[in-house]
């Protein structure tokens, strides 16, 4: 480790144990290692000892960059024509979430809102000819949070899903709370609407508002837009890779293209890392760049992180075990790392349940109006409300809903909006495996009065897929159509 203080290990609870290891670490160095020969040499033996077909995702990512780093000189190879065909698809399909995005971003900019890339977007703009090595199938953009809620408004009146199960109208007025969220279109419309563009755990505000302050213009399919500082590249990349053990193991690749790139203020990204609570996984990963692939990351520098990871006290086991790859997790380490996930992960709704809780009514079950005939297949319907009950008093409202349910344990998620106005969202968890009618009351009380709208109930899915194509996936998480059975309004107590 040069003339740092002390060398990295690789046994817990040292940061070299969370490295990447066996063949994502070959897959790594056949993409990072800056002797070419040596690196092809990694690139051969994975592919000897693997096939391309029955690995991951994470892989595949990685594999676009080997095959764009040498080209035909893995022709000899009889993997070669599946490593050049996945690469060719991995890039197709890049560019046509570009394409579908494109007119989106377009829109946002005219409408006076600055846009900032992020991740893998970034990366393409800053350096074009990672294009084809650089899987991008979703776009990450960074707005001002003031300027939230019109990207969102544009997104959505151009189509664009959202891709969790509630509705515009919930999510609108909660939009404050939100760190971020996907948005889809067609068949490869990805793209992911940032008002902050760290996780929560690693909020900061001070460091948001100068991470604007440090972008630089670029520009991204002719389009003027801004990335982040290159210190901002490295430490979003870590930030954001740290929490998903290499799921994407590419934020290692583009952290050292970053750095072997130059212009790096190591200044700024060791404040950022002190200032987000990132020193453990930037002690990960930039001890991992330099011993392993040569990246020039300043002795001192990574004196300074690992310094800063050593004091972090209980916390540093914690993002010790999210930053590991979870492929090299067995027994108990899998469930440490799991307790520590949902530990981040419960903050993280603390924190977004604070800003503005939702309210929710809890069905039950009920024999009322539990008689023959089909349910009428509707995933929206007109909730009747009497006269007097549009008046400015709040008014008790107690709706009893029909379904047939598929043969899964699920949850069953409603809506109550009028127009515009949010007023509830319905829940029922359906623990049993049997199907078949099932007839539910949710109570609960409004100001009907709010509503800009007329009072419409609908069913939404209790998870969101961009394509459902498949039977057990809509029994498992589809909207379930319903038919009202009876409303009953009568003022609040």
């Amino acid at each position: 480790m040069g003339s740092t203080s002390r060398r990295i290990g690789r046994r817990f609870p040292d940061y070299g144990w969370a490295w990447p290891t066996n063949g994502l670490d070959q897959l790594l160095k056949a993409v990072l290692l800056p002797d070419h020969a040596v690196a092809q040499t990694q690139a051969l033996r994975w592919l000897d000892a693997n096939d391309i077909d029955a690995v991951e995702f994470r892989e595949h990512r990685l594999l676009a960059a080997i095959a764009d780093r040498f080209g035909k000189a893995l022709a000899m190879h009889p993997a070669y024509p599946r490593l050049a065909g996945l690469q060719k698809m991995l890039w197709t399909k890049s560019r046509l979430a570009m394409r579908e995005a494109e007119p989106a971003l377009r829109a946002i900019v005219a409408a006076g809102v600055p846009i900032m890339l992020l991740k893998g977007a970034s990366r393409i703009a800053v350096e074009p000819a990672a294009q084809r090595g650089r899987v991008a199938h979703d776009i990450d953009i960074l707005v001002h949070p003031e300027h939230m809620v019109a990207a969102f408004d544009m997104l959505r009146h151009g189509d664009w899903q959202v891709s969790t199960g509630v509705s515009p109208q919930y999510l609108k007025p909660r939009l404050a709370a939100v760190r971020s969220m996907n948005f889809f279109k067609g068949s490869y419309g990805d793209i992911d609407l940032h008002q902050v563009a760290y996780d929560w755990s690693q909020a900061d505000e001070v460091d948001d508002a100068a991470v604007w302050q440090r972008a630089t213009p670029a520009s991204f399919t002719s389009l003027d837009v801004l990335v982040p500082s290159t210190a901002d590249r490295v430490t979003l990349a870590i930030g954001h890779g740290g929490l998903d053990a290499h799921t994407h193991s590419d934020w290692l690749v583009d952290t050292a293209s970053a750095i072997r790139a130059g212009g790096v203020d190591w200044a700024v990204l060791c404040d950022v890392v002190a200032r987000r609570h990132l020193a453990v996984p930037t002690a990960v990963a930039l001890s991992y760049l330099k011993a392993e692939m040569s990246v020039p990351v300043p002795d001192d520098v990574l004196e300074q992180v690992v310094d800063m990871a050593d004091r972090a006290g209980a916390a540093r086991i914690a993002a010790l075990l999210q930053a590991k790859p979870r492929t090299d997790f067995k027994g108990l380490t899998w469930l440490s790392r799991g307790v520590a996930k949902q530990l981040r992960m419960r903050k993280k709704r603390t924190v977004r349940e604070r800003e503005l809780p939702g309210v929710v009514w809890h069905g039950r079950r009920t024999q009322a109006g539990d008689g023959a005939g089909q349910v009428t297949p509707a995933l929206a319907q007109q909730v009747p409300l009497p006269p007097a009950a549009v008046g400015g008093a709040p008014a008790e409202i107690d709706i009893v809903v029909r379904l047939d349910v598929p043969p899964v344990r699920r949850r069953i998620e409603m809506e109550l909006n009028g127009g515009e106005c949010h007023f509830a969202r319905l829940r029922y968890r359906k623990l049993g495996k049997s199907g078949g009618r099932l007839t539910l009351r949710f109570r609960g009380t409004i100001r009907p009065d709010q509503a800009d709208g007329a009072l419409v109930l609908s069913a939404r899915p209790s998870r969101q897929f961009r394509a459902w194509e498949h039977e057990q996936t809509v029994a498992t998480y589809g909207a379930v159509p319903f038919q009202i059975v009876s409303v009953t309004v009568s003022p609040a107590r």
